[in-house]
């Protein structure tokens, strides 16, 4: 897993060069902005269960049939898989979050992913759909005024954003 700043120097050192001002000033403005950084973390932890519930709760409303007898959500044991496996996304999302980089949601969680659920017969539309549900819910939290360091925050919801969109793709 690479943050931010060490994929800068590694790929900078790959090509054996100095860092160039634009990669500097990215840095620079990722590290004033750490603050919301951290907010926008703290925050979908600190709602994380209610994201997942919430979530899935809308995706079994708009698809009933994977709660029904025979439906992938069907039973005790793969309803908990289910929200298992989303709060497993959401935790590698906001790990991507807090490092500013996407690696560890890729190399921890998303890959071979498509390939697991397509063995298991699990619904990669369905996943997707509720990885998206959950990035509304997330984004909701991250774009509130409230308990998140004063500015703009459209540059971090946009990358919040992504790393959702990422994971639905993954698995879709």
């Amino acid at each position: 897993m690479l943050d931010a700043f060490a994929k800068v120097v590694s790929q900078a050192d790959a090509k054996g060069e100095f860092l160039s001002g634009a990669q500097l000033d990215a840095l620079t403005n990722m590290v004033r902005e750490g603050n919301k950084r951290l907010d926008a973390v703290n925050r979908i932890t600190a709602n994380a269960s209610t994201i997942v519930a919430n979530a899935a709760r809308a995706l079994f409303e708009e698809q009933p049939q994977l709660i029904q007898p025979g439906g992938n959500a069907y039973t005790n044991r793969r309803m908990a898989a289910c929200l298992r496996d989303m709060e497993i996304i959401l935790r590698y999302v906001s790990y991507a979050v807090l490092a500013g980089d996407s690696s560890v949601l890729d190399d921890r969680c998303l890959n071979g992913l498509r390939e697991t659920y397509q063995a298991l017969g699990v619904p990669g539309g369905s996943v997707a759909a509720g990885v998206q549900k959950m990035k509304e819910a997330a984004v909701g939290i991250v774009n509130d005024p409230n308990g998140i360091t004063k500015g703009d925050c459209s540059a971090l919801v946009s990358e919040v954003s992504s790393y959702f969109d990422r994971a639905a793709a993954a698995v879709g």
